[in-house]
């Protein structure tokens, strides 16, 4: 039996081991081909596509549509693929679909002893995730060349572009030493802008989230000369080559990924990763050749289904490939200590898997502490049975309440649609059509249609990789689709477009749920208006230092935001009360914060102790009767009008504002501010 297209109910499924697994001074191999006639591993001394088999073993069929053999002789470090025949003739080579290790490219797979010197770094057994209330995390997203391939970073070249950049503890902007007339070999000295990830310490972020570092296709792995996100897998449990310093040694790149681990865990963040199982680099994947017809989505023609727009749909309802989906995941916990998942494409992987997974890893030691989320939305129509409910929008009710997801709703009503470049939102140019949904994003949505059972389900955000960074959508939409490279590059007077980037960064730091941030959105990161560079060059994507000192005025505005959400856990889930303000601007306590943000071009008299139905629409008179009786006095956290001076100056932080006592809060014209009741 060959077939293109396989009913899943009419294969058996087992719950057997699978993989290569090490047993005395050999190995076991089992793999799942219910529909081959016959199975045969291959051995092999190095991961060099061109070397020649040493051994080809015949597999055993036991149980279960599964194959295996037990080899005596076969040591750690050894390299094997498949050879599948069908009963039609037709034979597949193949690496593991189950396999934890592999050597170059992924074309062979390897036998692992996880606990082996080779792939263990120093210390890896004391490495403990840092624990992080929810109500403080903060989530930042990288990718690992981004991260550190500029050449002003200051991290060891060796190590730029590569797991162990995240291991230099202590890196600092080369040009800017340069500018400021400092020797860039000297010793690290107080005028230093910290880099890597003395900078990202200093942010005070809660979570890394790390785009796809499991094996993928789209870069050479002997060469590593190109560049790409990755969204297109190979080897689901295995980590990437190109980031290791030998793609060859299956070992290495193991060891070295769990060095980038624990050197974040140490210095104080959790770790998510970017986990892609809707679709793989091709139909013809590992998967597929071990059992044609079965792992993909397929038509009733037999065609493939390519809701994913990559030419494939992964069939997560599949038995075996859930399984799969389960299993992986706890690997990469289990082995790697990884503290949370963001799924890519969740709107192609079915709520049944979903659900499954999080009661797995909340049966784990500290799993109930591991996140979920991922993009509730597809890229196209994909193939399931009747009664499939997939993680949509449409169908997030029927997730567990602590698997989450991007709200695209809160994107959209502040900076505009990302479908089109030039589409406003609130904070640049659209404040009078999008004040309320502003407002209920602020508030996690409730009492709306997109309320969720639970505000930790929102991942809140107005950036990510996809689509352009939050810069230079501003710039675009605020500069009638034509802004200069000076626009982009924030050297000239760009002053409207800050004052939008500030209170686009207060009202999502200042959001019910779980904020999330592109990695340098909070120093107007900038991609010159590219809006999809998965494979463009790393000096387009890479996080340019320079421009992270040239506005530390910002990126000290981010710091103090997330600074004030770390110390007020209400701002996490506490209900937000609308106090009286003339629309659009919008001003609201939970707890003893009272926010403000005012888009217009007037200074606004804010009332508390008013609430916003009392004078809908009407503006607080600026002349206030004193005689009132106001109860409480509010002390101001944070003025986002600090960040253009700041800026311009050049090196400065932000402070978290003047440290003012106002007995009746003002919010000035252009302006996000935060105080604390007294």
């Amino acid at each position: 039996m060959h077939s293109s297209d396989i009913s899943s109910s009419s294969l058996p499924y087992y719950d057997g081991p699978l993989g290569a697994i090490p047993q005395g001074d050999g190995a076991t191999f089992t793999t799942w081909a219910p529909t081959a006639e016959a199975v045969s591993v291959r051995l092999f001394t190095t991961s060099d596509p061109n070397e020649k088999a040493i051994a080809t073993l015949p597999l055993k069929q036991t149980r279960d549509g599964a194959w295996s053999i037990t080899q005596e002789g076969v040591g750690e470090g050894c390299y094997y693929d498949y050879l599948v025949r069908f009963p039609d003739g037709v034979i597949h080579r193949t690496s593991d679909p189950w396999g934890t290790a592999s050597g170059v490219n992924g074309e062979r797979s390897m036998v692992l002893d996880s606990s082996t010197a080779t792939t263990t770094p120093d210390g890896w057994d004391q490495d403990v995730s840092p624990q992080i209330p929810l109500s403080a995390t903060v989530i930042w997203e990288t990718h690992i060349g981004d991260f550190s391939v500029d050449p002003d970073s200051g991290i060891d070249a060796d190590h730029r572009g590569r797991y162990l950049a995240f291991t230099d503890e202590s890196s600092h902007c080369e040009s800017a030493r340069a500018a400021d007339g400092l020797d860039p070999s000297a010793m690290d000295t107080d005028d230093d802008f910290p880099t890597g990830m003395s900078y990202l310490k200093s942010l005070g972020v809660t979570h890394v989230q790390i785009m796809p570092f499991y094996d993928y296709g789209s870069v050479d792995e002997r060469t590593g000369d190109s560049y790409n996100w990755g969204y297109d897998p190979i080897a689901y449990n295995v980590p990437e080559g190109s980031y290791s310093s030998d793609p060859y040694d299956g070992h290495v790149r193991i060891r070295e990924c769990r060095a980038m681990i624990q050197a974040l865990h140490s210095a104080g963040f959790r770790v998510v990763m970017d986990v892609v199982y809707n679709h793989m680099y091709r139909a013809d994947n590992a998967f597929e050749r071990m059992v044609p017809g079965y792992f993909c989505r397929r038509a009733a023609d037999g065609s493939l289904s390519n809701g994913s727009g990559c030419g494939n749909d992964m069939a997560s309802e599949h038995p075996m490939f859930r399984r799969f989906i389960i299993d992986s995941l706890v690997h990469w916990v289990k082995d790697y200590h990884i503290d949370g998942f963001r799924f890519d494409l969740m709107g192609l992987i079915d709520v049944d898997t979903l659900n499954q997974a999080r009661k797995r890893l909340d049966a784990l030691d500290g799993g109930h502490d591991i996140l979920m989320y991922g993009e509730p939305w597809s890229a196209g129509d994909t193939e399931v049975g009747r009664g499939v409910l997939l993680g949509r929008h449409g169908s997030t009710q029927h997730l567990d309440t602590r698997i989450g997801w991007f709200c695209d709703g809160t994107r959209d009503s502040i900076k505009g649609s990302v479908t089109d470049d030039l589409d406003q939102g609130y904070v640049n140019g659209r404040a009078d059509k999008f004040a309320t949904q502003v407002f209920h994003a602020l508030n996690g949505w409730r009492g709306t249609r997109r309320e969720p059972a639970s505000v930790a389900q929102l991942i809140q955000y107005v950036s990510a990789h996809d689509d352009l960074t939050l810069w230079d959508k501003l710039c675009l939409s605020m500069r009638e689709g034509h802004p200069t490279i000076a626009d982009y590059d924030a050297e000239r007077d760009v002053d409207d477009i800050l004052e939008a980037n500030t209170m686009a960064a207060g009202l999502i730091l200042m959001a019910a749920g779980l904020p999330f941030m592109l990695s340098g959105e909070e120093f107007a990161r900038t991609k010159y208006g590219c809006d999809n560079s998965f494979q463009s060059s790393a000096q387009l994507n890479m996080l340019n230092w320079a421009q992270a000192r040239r506005m530390s005025g910002l990126t000290g505005w981010y710091r103090t935001l997330i600074a004030i959400r770390r110390t007020h856990p209400e701002i996490f889930d506490g209900t937000r009360e609308r106090v009286a303000s003339p629309s659009p601007v919008i001003a609201a306590t939970t707890g003893s914060i009272l926010i403000s943000a005012n888009p217009t071009d007037d200074d606004v008299v804010l009332r508390p102790e008013v609430p916003f139905e009392a004078v809908p629409g009407e503006a607080v008179p600026a002349t206030y009767d004193s005689s009132v009786d106001d109860s409480t006095a509010w002390r101001l956290l944070a003025d986002s009008r600090t960040v253009l001076a700041q800026t311009r100056g050049g090196r400065e932080e932000s402070q978290p504002g003047r440290v003012a006592v106002e007995a009746l809060p003002i919010s000035p014209a252009h302006s996000f501010r935060i105080w604390e009741a007294r």
